[in-house]
C-alpha cells in the first residue's frame, strides 16, 4: 500500500529545506573576515584573467 503523504506538509518541508541552504551560502559568504574575502575576490579575478586569455577572437 503506498504511503500517505499530507501534501502542505510536503510543501512546508521543502520550503524548510530551500531556506537552510541558502542560510548556509549566506553564513557561509559573509562569516569570513577581511583578508579572507580580499584573498577569495582576488583568486576569482585571476581565474577570470586566465579565463579570458584562452578565449578564441572570432573574425566575422
Amino acid at each position: 500500500m503506498a504511503e500517505i503523504v499530507n501534501l502542505r506538509q510536503a510543501r512546508k518541508n521543502k520550503q524548510r529545506e530551500e531556506k537552510e541552504k541558502l542560510a548556509s551560502a549566506n553564513r557561509h559568504k559573509h562569516g569570513q573576515t577581511k583578508s579572507v574575502k580580499k584573498l577569495h575576490e582576488a583568486q576569482e579575478k585571476l581565474s577570470q584573467k586566465k579565463l579570458d586569455q584562452q578565449k578564441l577572437d572570432k573574425e566575422d
